[in-house]
């Protein structure tokens, strides 16, 4: 529930302007939506124009991290080789690799190779070989903000099924952007990307999702892509978070290294695939901060 202050009271933004001037007129609509019995974000979910800038210069860190791989990556180098290119890029131009440490894991980036869906660990003893595919995740604080997204890099020749699969996930991203929109609902995206797997004859991975971010790594709302329009969480501007459904050729079940306790694994080892970015919703659609 959205708690209400005085017209003449000042935003609870940070604005210096008084509410009726600022946020008020979005929460009115907002409070019907939820008297109707939709999920509305609360406060903390909607950035500010500041904000948004801030997470947009992060997002430049972060493309610029992953261009810098996609000009490098080939057979023969190893993940630990990316990590390091990630690590050195991202401290070159200001910034800290926000996998680094978090919550114990051990390393800059996430690179998942073939049937790994995601959270893989860089290792010197992990070696590109011809006909791989691999999903390099990065994430980025500047100056406190946040951003993340990643890529699928094909390296040297792959088979047609797995070029596909990369094809079809990215597709998956486009086809979920076209359903962001302030006053819709985040079920609509969710909608859109599993309906296009699915007519591919892939699943998308349900337990696993995007997420908000932005001030912190994490943040709500959960970002499901197995959902149905007009249900989730209401689209408001000023929400950021991410698109990244995970595509698996085969089922959609998973399982967890347990040794490292980090590294998801198809459960029947066929590949999976998955795209990632950073999105604000805006007064009129979306933005892109990363990708």
């Amino acid at each position: 529930m959205i708690k209400k202050i005085g017209r003449n009271d000042p935003c609870w933004c940070g604005s210096g302007k008084k509410y009726k001037y600022c946020h008020q007129k979005m929460e009115d609509k907002i409070l019907r939506y939820e008297a109707e019995g939709h999920i509305v974000p609360t406060r903390d979910m909607i950035k500010t124009p500041e904000q948004i800038d801030g997470i947009r210069e992060s997002g430049k860190i972060n493309v610029a991290v992953l261009d810098a791989v996609a000009e490098q990556i080939r057979p023969g180098m190893s993940t630990q080789d990316i990590d390091n290119i990630v690590y050195e890029t991202t401290t070159r131009l200001g910034g800290i690799p926000a996998p680094l440490n978090y919550e114990g894991f051990p390393k800059s980036v996430c690179t998942s190779i073939n049937d790994e869906v995601c959270h893989g660990i860089p290792s010197e003893d992990i070696i590109l070989q011809e006909g791989d595919i691999i999903n390099v995740d990065v994430s980025t604080i500047y100056k406190g903000y946040f951003s993340d997204s990643s890529r699928m890099f094909c390296i040297g020749e792959v088979s047609e099924e797995r070029r596909r699969l990369v094809e079809v996930a990215k597709e998956c991203i486009q086809k979920g952007l076209e359903q962001v929109k302030p006053w819709g609902f985040m079920g609509d995206m969710g909608e859109a990307v599993h309906r296009h797997a699915l007519d591919h004859g892939y699943s998308v991975v349900a337990d696993i999702g995007g997420h908000g971010v932005g001030l912190e790594f994490h943040e709500d709302p959960f970002v499901s892509y197995v959902t149905t329009r007009g249900t989730e969480i209401l689209l408001v501007p000023g929400m950021v978070f991410t698109i990244e459904p995970m595509v698996n050729a085969g089922t959609d079940e998973f399982v967890q290294d347990e040794d490292n306790g980090w590294t998801i694994y198809t459960y029947d080892g066929e590949d999976s695939a998955q795209w990632e970015v950073t999105v604000a919703v805006t007064e009129d659609g979306y933005e892109i901060l990363a990708w």
